[in-house]
Formats: C-alpha cells, sequence, structure tokens
C-alpha cells in the first residue's frame, strides 16, 4: 500500500513545503485538499503556476506524487453552482495525472432517501467524462449518508462500479462497524483509504476527541493486518483534520507519533 497524508493537516503550507515534508518523512504520496489556507484550489493553482502545464512540470521534479485531491461537491444535495465549482478542477486534475478526485455522499447518516440523487450526480460525470475524454476518477468518502454500513451496503449494490474513498474511522465511530468488517464489504471498491485516531471524550463538535496516531482507540493493527493479508495496494492516507480542528498538534507531531508507534 501507499502511505499518503492529507493537506488538511498543513492547510497552511504552499505545495513545495508539503511535497518536502512528505519528503522528509519518506511518504511517497500526498493527498491536496487545502494549500496557502485555501481550499479553492483552482484558483490558487492559476495563481501561482499559470497554467496546468507548468504546474505538472514543476511536479515531474518532485519526488513525492499528488495521488488524489478533495474536492467540496456531494454526490447528494448540490447544485450547478457546485457542479461548475468541481469541474474547474478537472484541466489541474488530468494534467497532473492524479488518481481520484474525492467527493463526498451527501445527505445524513441512516437516511438512504438521497441515493437516487447520488446516483443522478454520477451519471452526470460519467457521461461527461466519456463525453470529454477524461481520465481521472471519482472516489465518493465515506463520509455522511454513507458512514452507516446498511446504506453503504444499498449504495454498493445500485452502483457496484463506483470507487470509494474508505474514511474507516467514520463508519467505525459514526458507523458503528469494526474496520475489519467494514472492510471485507468494501475491499473490491477501495481506492483511497483515511485514517486517524480518537478517543471516547466528547468534544465541542462531536462525541469523541482527536489524539495523535497511536494513542486512542482506533483498531488500526486490525485494520494494517487485514490490509496486508489482502495485498491491499492503494492510498493509505492520514487525514489529521486541523484545518477543522486548530487545538490539534500540527502535522509533523502526528507524524512523528504514527512513527514512533508503528502504527502504520
Amino acid at each position: 500500500m501507499r502511505r499518503a497524508f492529507s493537506t488538511l493537516g498543513c492547510a497552511e503550507l504552499a505545495l513545495e513545503d508539503v511535497l518536502a515534508l512528505a519528503a522528509r518523512h519518506g511518504i511517497p504520496c500526498v493527498e491536496l485538499r487545502a494549500l496557502e489556507g485555501a481550499v479553492e484550489l483552482p484558483g490558487l493553482f492559476e495563481r501561482r503556476y499559470g497554467s496546468p502545464e507548468r504546474l505538472a512540470a514543476r511536479l515531474a521534479e518532485a519526488p513525492v506524487r499528488v495521488a488524489a485531491i478533495g474536492t467540496s461537491l456531494r454526490l447528494i444535495g448540490n447544485g450547478p453552482g457546485d457542479r461548475d465549482a468541481f469541474l474547474r478542477f478537472l484541466p489541474w486534475a488530468e494534467a497532473m495525472g492524479v488518481d481520484s478526485l474525492r467527493v463526498f455522499d451527501g445527505g445524513r447518516i441512516g437516511d438512504p432517501a438521497g441515493l437516487e440523487e447520488a446516483r443522478e450526480t454520477l451519471s452526470w460525470w460519467r457521461h461527461l467524462r466519456r463525453e470529454r475524454g477524461w481520465h481521472v476518477e471519482i472516489a465518493v468518502e465515506t463520509h455522511d449518508a454513507l458512514a452507516d454500513p446498511a446504506t453503504l451496503r444499498r449504495f454498493l449494490e445500485m452502483e457496484p462500479g463506483c470507487l470509494i474513498l474508505w474514511d474507516s474511522h467514520h463508519t467505525w465511530r459514526k458507523g458503528g462497524a469494526h474496520p475489519v468488517e467494514a472492510w471485507r464489504m468494501l475491499r473490491s471498491h477501495v481506492a483511497h483509504i483515511h485514517v486517524k485516531d480518537s478517543v471516547s471524550r466528547p468534544s465541542e463538535r462531536f462525541g469523541y476527541s482527536y489524539v495523535l496516531p497511536g494513542e486512542g482507540e482506533f483498531p488500526m493493527e486490525a485494520l494494517m493486518a487485514a490490509l496486508r493479508a489482502d495485498g491491499y495496494a492503494g492510498l493509505l492516507s492520514l487525514e489529521w483534520e486541523r484545518l477543522w480542528h486548530q487545538d490539534l498538534p500540527d502535522l509533523e507531531s502526528a507524524l512523528r507519533s504514527a512513527e514512533r508507534k508503528h502504527w502504520w
């Protein structure tokens, strides 16, 4: 499997600094969600690099690969403006040769009512992708409605060819599914996994609190054993959500904790 981290954990950094951070820790890939304090990355890329081709040339010299980019599109609950904002990522993603663009599921956990809307959004995307000849895929994150195992199972029956970005923490904390059991259901669909750690201590926003990797209750050892047993070769990305939780230590501290505790 290929280790990575999301730039949610270092949103203040410029792209060159992100790549240097990954290289220092021997991490071969990164997942872009925010840079220089911005999540609207196409505009930032245009200001910094001018064109997709110039950005791609810069990345060709880097020892670390940009493997995925996170967008804000939701399959459930999007409108024309959301789709237009998503499409602005496409020229950059194609030039950079990323594996996938992340989209959210949307909806509410335990509520499968929006699944038909999710299918319509996927149909819109697939038609446009064929028409434009794009190569990049989208990966749907188990963030909201799909954090519920029953809803996720129903979605996969409806959309068996859909790539999943599995937030293994969300299906565990929010959906109540042990990661090994969730993996058995998902393994033929997963191209990208988010991992993080937490304890059962309520925080301001949730019924749990994020902690440094290896200091919490997430059953990472069991998950890693299952992934290795199945020869998982996709992304395994630390999603350190410091952009949304400013009280967390910096990303470098999280990476050091994961390394010291042999967490991944």
